[in-house]
Protein backbone atom coordinates (compact mmCIF):
# COMPACT_ATOMS: atom_id res chain seq x y z
CA UNK A 1 0.00 0.00 0.00
CA UNK A 2 2.89 2.41 0.73
CA UNK A 3 4.01 2.15 -2.90
CA UNK A 4 0.50 2.19 -4.38
CA UNK A 5 1.06 -1.23 -5.91
CA UNK A 6 -1.19 -4.23 -6.30
CA UNK A 7 -0.26 -7.39 -8.18
CA UNK A 8 -0.82 -11.14 -8.32
CA UNK A 9 1.83 -13.63 -7.23
CA UNK A 10 2.00 -17.32 -8.06
CA UNK A 11 4.05 -19.00 -5.29
CA UNK A 12 4.89 -21.87 -7.64
CA UNK A 13 6.55 -19.57 -10.15
CA UNK A 14 8.10 -16.63 -8.37
CA UNK A 15 11.03 -14.72 -9.78
CA UNK A 16 11.47 -12.39 -6.79
CA UNK A 17 11.38 -9.39 -9.09
CA UNK A 18 8.74 -7.03 -7.68
CA UNK A 19 9.19 -7.10 -3.91
CA UNK A 20 11.74 -9.90 -3.38
CA UNK A 21 11.52 -10.05 0.42
CA UNK A 22 7.75 -10.49 0.36
CA UNK A 23 7.74 -12.93 -2.54
CA UNK A 24 10.49 -15.07 -1.00
CA UNK A 25 8.60 -15.18 2.32
CA UNK A 26 5.48 -16.44 0.55
CA UNK A 27 7.45 -19.13 -1.26
CA UNK A 28 9.25 -20.21 1.93
CA UNK A 29 5.98 -20.84 3.77
CA UNK A 30 4.93 -23.51 1.22
CA UNK A 31 1.21 -22.86 1.41
CA UNK A 32 -1.32 -25.38 0.02
CA UNK A 33 -1.46 -25.19 -3.77
CA UNK A 34 -5.28 -25.00 -3.81
CA UNK A 35 -5.31 -21.90 -1.59
CA UNK A 36 -5.69 -18.31 -2.76
CA UNK A 37 -5.30 -15.38 -0.39
CA UNK A 38 -4.97 -11.60 -0.27
CA UNK A 39 -2.28 -9.76 1.70
CA UNK A 40 -2.28 -6.05 2.51
CA UNK A 41 0.95 -4.49 3.79
CA UNK A 42 1.34 -0.97 5.14
CA UNK A 43 3.86 0.71 7.43
CA UNK A 44 3.93 4.16 9.04
CA UNK A 45 7.74 3.94 9.20
CA UNK A 46 9.57 5.24 6.11
CA UNK A 47 11.26 2.59 3.99
CA UNK A 48 15.03 2.58 4.41
CA UNK A 49 14.86 4.39 7.75
CA UNK A 50 17.39 2.02 9.39
CA UNK A 51 14.78 0.96 11.95
CA UNK A 52 14.41 -2.68 10.91
CA UNK A 53 11.26 -2.09 8.89
CA UNK A 54 11.97 -4.85 6.36
CA UNK A 55 12.48 -7.38 9.15
CA UNK A 56 9.28 -6.26 10.89
CA UNK A 57 7.29 -6.65 7.66
CA UNK A 58 8.71 -10.09 6.89
CA UNK A 59 8.13 -11.30 10.47
CA UNK A 60 4.51 -10.08 10.31
CA UNK A 61 3.96 -11.71 6.92
CA UNK A 62 5.47 -15.04 7.97
CA UNK A 63 3.48 -15.00 11.21
CA UNK A 64 0.24 -14.41 9.30
CA UNK A 65 0.93 -17.05 6.64
CA UNK A 66 1.82 -19.52 9.39
CA UNK A 67 -1.88 -19.63 10.32
CA UNK A 68 -2.54 -21.21 6.92
CA UNK A 69 -0.08 -24.09 7.41
CA UNK A 70 -0.13 -27.14 9.69
CA UNK A 71 1.34 -26.56 13.14
CA UNK A 72 2.50 -23.21 14.45
CA UNK A 73 5.91 -21.55 14.54
CA UNK A 74 7.31 -20.21 17.82
CA UNK A 75 8.48 -16.59 17.94
CA UNK A 76 12.09 -17.75 17.68
CA UNK A 77 11.22 -19.89 14.65
CA UNK A 78 9.45 -16.98 12.97
CA UNK A 79 12.52 -14.78 13.49
CA UNK A 80 14.82 -17.54 12.18
CA UNK A 81 12.60 -18.07 9.12
CA UNK A 82 12.59 -14.34 8.32
CA UNK A 83 16.38 -14.28 8.60
CA UNK A 84 16.67 -17.40 6.39
CA UNK A 85 14.56 -15.74 3.70
CA UNK A 86 16.77 -12.67 3.61
CA UNK A 87 20.15 -14.41 3.76
CA UNK A 88 19.72 -17.84 2.17
CA UNK A 89 16.98 -17.20 -0.37
CA UNK A 90 17.93 -13.66 -1.36
CA UNK A 91 21.66 -13.72 -0.58
CA UNK A 92 21.70 -10.52 1.48
CA UNK A 93 24.09 -9.74 4.32
CA UNK A 94 21.94 -9.48 7.39
CA UNK A 95 22.24 -9.46 11.17
CA UNK A 96 19.78 -11.22 13.46
CA UNK A 97 18.70 -8.47 15.84
CA UNK A 98 15.96 -6.89 13.70
CA UNK A 99 14.07 -10.14 13.19
CA UNK A 100 14.38 -11.13 16.85
CA UNK A 101 13.26 -7.71 18.08
CA UNK A 102 10.26 -7.73 15.75
CA UNK A 103 9.18 -11.21 16.80
CA UNK A 104 9.68 -10.85 20.55
CA UNK A 105 8.97 -7.16 21.17
CA UNK A 106 10.10 -5.61 24.44
CA UNK A 107 13.71 -4.73 25.20
CA UNK A 108 16.00 -7.68 24.55
CA UNK A 109 19.49 -8.75 25.47
CA UNK A 110 20.65 -10.97 22.60
CA UNK A 111 23.67 -13.26 22.89
CA UNK A 112 24.77 -14.73 19.57
CA UNK A 113 26.69 -17.94 20.25
CA UNK A 114 27.29 -18.83 16.61
CA UNK A 115 25.83 -16.89 13.73
CA UNK A 116 22.88 -16.92 13.26
CA UNK A 117 21.97 -18.80 16.46
CA UNK A 118 21.31 -16.77 19.61
CA UNK A 119 19.62 -16.75 22.99
CA UNK A 120 17.20 -13.97 23.89
CA UNK A 121 16.51 -12.50 27.35
CA UNK A 122 13.88 -9.82 27.79
CA UNK A 123 14.78 -7.07 30.26
CA UNK A 124 12.12 -6.82 33.00
CA UNK A 125 12.07 -3.04 33.38
CA UNK A 126 9.78 -1.62 36.06
CA UNK A 127 6.86 0.36 34.64
CA UNK A 128 8.20 3.74 35.77
CA UNK A 129 11.54 3.08 34.04
CA UNK A 130 9.79 1.86 30.88
CA UNK A 131 7.56 4.94 30.71
CA UNK A 132 10.40 7.34 31.45
CA UNK A 133 12.61 5.80 28.76
CA UNK A 134 9.72 6.01 26.30
CA UNK A 135 9.14 9.67 27.18
CA UNK A 136 12.76 10.60 26.61
CA UNK A 137 13.36 8.83 23.29
CA UNK A 138 13.12 10.55 19.91
CA UNK A 139 13.53 9.02 16.45
CA UNK A 140 14.70 11.50 13.82
CA UNK A 141 14.44 10.46 10.16
CA UNK A 142 17.11 12.16 8.05
CA UNK A 143 14.82 12.60 5.06
CA UNK A 144 16.19 9.98 2.71
CA UNK A 145 16.39 6.22 2.66
CA UNK A 146 19.48 4.41 3.80
CA UNK A 147 21.08 2.05 1.31
CA UNK A 148 24.22 -0.04 1.48
CA UNK A 149 27.19 1.45 -0.30
CA UNK A 150 30.83 0.92 -1.17
CA UNK A 151 31.65 2.23 2.30
CA UNK A 152 29.88 -0.72 3.91
CA UNK A 153 31.59 -3.17 1.59
CA UNK A 154 34.95 -1.65 2.52
CA UNK A 155 34.21 -1.85 6.25
CA UNK A 156 33.09 -5.49 6.01
CA UNK A 157 36.18 -6.45 4.02
CA UNK A 158 38.48 -4.79 6.59
CA UNK A 159 36.75 -6.48 9.53
CA UNK A 160 36.96 -9.87 7.84
CA UNK A 161 40.73 -9.41 7.48
CA UNK A 162 41.10 -8.40 11.14
CA UNK A 163 39.06 -11.37 12.41
CA UNK A 164 36.54 -11.71 15.22
CA UNK A 165 38.99 -10.47 17.88
CA UNK A 166 39.20 -7.07 16.15
CA UNK A 167 39.35 -4.36 18.87
CA UNK A 168 36.94 -2.15 16.92
CA UNK A 169 34.32 -4.91 16.99
CA UNK A 170 35.00 -5.61 20.66
CA UNK A 171 34.26 -1.95 21.42
CA UNK A 172 30.81 -2.45 19.90
CA UNK A 173 30.21 -5.78 21.64
CA UNK A 174 30.87 -4.45 25.12
CA UNK A 175 28.27 -1.71 24.70
CA UNK A 176 25.47 -4.29 24.76
CA UNK A 177 26.51 -5.61 28.19
CA UNK A 178 26.93 -2.12 29.61
CA UNK A 179 23.62 -0.87 28.23
CA UNK A 180 21.77 -3.84 29.72
CA UNK A 181 23.13 -3.08 33.17
CA UNK A 182 22.46 0.67 33.03
CA UNK A 183 18.86 0.16 31.90
CA UNK A 184 18.13 -2.37 34.62
CA UNK A 185 19.54 0.12 37.15
CA UNK A 186 17.49 2.99 35.74
CA UNK A 187 20.67 4.95 34.96
CA UNK A 188 19.56 7.08 32.00
CA UNK A 189 22.69 9.24 31.98
CA UNK A 190 24.83 6.10 31.88
CA UNK A 191 22.67 4.67 29.10
CA UNK A 192 22.96 7.90 27.12
CA UNK A 193 26.74 7.84 27.40
CA UNK A 194 26.80 4.29 26.04
CA UNK A 195 24.66 5.38 23.08
CA UNK A 196 27.21 8.14 22.34
CA UNK A 197 30.14 5.75 22.76
CA UNK A 198 28.46 3.28 20.41
CA UNK A 199 28.15 5.97 17.75
CA UNK A 200 31.85 6.79 18.12
CA UNK A 201 32.66 3.08 17.81
CA UNK A 202 30.69 3.06 14.56
CA UNK A 203 32.62 6.12 13.39
CA UNK A 204 35.89 4.30 14.12
CA UNK A 205 34.92 1.67 11.55
CA UNK A 206 34.74 4.39 8.90
CA UNK A 207 34.17 8.17 9.26
CA UNK A 208 31.42 8.12 6.63
CA UNK A 209 29.23 5.84 8.76
CA UNK A 210 28.21 8.96 10.71
CA UNK A 211 26.99 11.21 7.91
CA UNK A 212 27.03 15.00 7.90
CA UNK A 213 23.24 15.03 8.36
CA UNK A 214 23.44 12.65 11.31
CA UNK A 215 26.15 14.80 12.88
CA UNK A 216 23.96 17.88 12.39
CA UNK A 217 21.15 16.18 14.33
CA UNK A 218 23.61 15.18 17.07
CA UNK A 219 25.00 18.72 17.39
CA UNK A 220 21.54 20.26 17.71
CA UNK A 221 20.40 17.65 20.22
CA UNK A 222 23.53 18.09 22.30
CA UNK A 223 23.09 21.86 22.37
CA UNK A 224 19.58 21.41 23.79
CA UNK A 225 20.37 19.02 26.60
CA UNK A 226 20.16 15.57 24.98
CA UNK A 227 22.16 13.00 26.94
CA UNK A 228 22.45 10.30 24.29
CA UNK A 229 22.42 9.74 20.53
CA UNK A 230 22.89 6.74 18.29
CA UNK A 231 23.12 6.45 14.52
CA UNK A 232 20.78 3.58 13.68
CA UNK A 233 21.61 0.48 11.71
CA UNK A 234 24.87 0.39 9.81
CA UNK A 235 25.04 4.17 9.48
CA UNK A 236 26.10 5.97 6.34
CA UNK A 237 23.91 8.14 4.14
CA UNK A 238 20.23 8.47 4.99
CA UNK A 239 18.45 6.52 7.68
CA UNK A 240 17.78 7.85 11.16
CA UNK A 241 19.21 8.82 14.53
CA UNK A 242 17.79 7.92 17.95
CA UNK A 243 18.06 10.59 20.64
CA UNK A 244 17.78 10.24 24.41
CA UNK A 245 16.62 13.52 25.91
CA UNK A 246 17.25 14.85 29.38
CA UNK A 247 14.63 15.06 32.13
CA UNK A 248 12.93 18.27 30.92
CA UNK A 249 10.25 17.88 28.22
CA UNK A 250 10.73 21.50 27.14
CA UNK A 251 14.23 20.60 25.91
CA UNK A 252 12.75 17.83 23.77
CA UNK A 253 10.41 20.30 22.10
CA UNK A 254 13.29 22.76 21.61
CA UNK A 255 15.30 20.05 19.84
CA UNK A 256 12.43 19.35 17.50
CA UNK A 257 11.87 23.03 16.67
CA UNK A 258 15.57 23.56 15.90
CA UNK A 259 15.77 20.40 13.78
CA UNK A 260 12.77 21.44 11.68
CA UNK A 261 14.23 24.94 11.28
CA UNK A 262 17.69 23.74 10.27
CA UNK A 263 16.69 21.16 7.66
CA UNK A 264 13.24 20.70 6.12
CA UNK A 265 14.00 17.03 5.44
CA UNK A 266 14.44 16.12 9.11
CA UNK A 267 11.31 14.53 10.55
CA UNK A 268 10.38 13.30 13.99
CA UNK A 269 8.83 9.82 13.80
CA UNK A 270 6.43 9.25 16.74
CA UNK A 271 7.36 6.03 18.54
CA UNK A 272 6.50 3.96 21.57
CA UNK A 273 8.16 0.92 23.13
CA UNK A 274 6.17 -2.19 22.28
CA UNK A 275 5.92 -4.70 25.11
CA UNK A 276 4.76 -7.33 22.62
CA UNK A 277 6.23 -8.31 19.29
CA UNK A 278 4.40 -10.45 16.75
CA UNK A 279 0.67 -10.83 17.40
CA UNK A 280 -1.47 -13.07 15.21
CA UNK A 281 -5.26 -13.35 15.44
CA UNK A 282 -8.28 -14.06 13.26
CA UNK A 283 -10.17 -10.92 12.34
CA UNK A 284 -13.90 -10.36 12.71
CA UNK A 285 -14.60 -8.46 9.48
CA UNK A 286 -17.55 -10.73 8.64
CA UNK A 287 -18.91 -11.02 12.16
CA UNK A 288 -21.23 -8.29 13.36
Amino acid sequence: ENFGERYVMNPENLGFDRHPLLEAAVKKMQLPSDLSFEVTIFSEAPAGGSTGTSAAVSVALIGALDRLTPGQLTLHEVAHTAHFVETQMLGHQCGIQDQISSAYGGINYIEMHQYPHASVSQLPLANHLWWELERRLMLIYLGKSHSSSKVHETVIAELEREGESCPRLEALREKAVLSKNTLLNGDFFGFGKIMCDNTEAQRSLHPSLVSAEAQQVIDIAKAHGAIGWKVNGAGGDGGSVTLLCGPHSADRRAILRELERSNSLFRNIPIYLSRQGLRVWEGMANKY
